[in-house]
């Protein structure tokens, strides 16, 4: 079975040259300042339920685990 990061770099390799700024420009805004995580991104005017805060657990811990969604799926 492939890493993630495997699966990565296959998906690289397939995009199309055209693309390869776009991905770039994804990439830096997830890796580069000023990303912040969502712990620290600044506050909503609506008050956070217990279901928000039960969301926001399960999915920490889905992405510990390295779960991932299938493409298909999000698109």
């Amino acid at each position: 079975m492939a890493t993630t990061r495997e699966r990565l770099h296959e998906l690289l390799d397939a995009l199309p040259e055209d693309r390869l700024d776009d991905l770039e420009a994804a990439i830096s805004a997830i890796t580069e300042p000023p990303y912040r995580p969502l712990d620290h991104a600044p506050g909503d005017d609506e008050p956070t339920t217990a279901d928000d805060l039960a969301d926001a657990a399960k999915t920490r811990a889905e992405l510990a685990r390295s779960e991932t969604v299938p493409g298909d799926a999000v698109r």
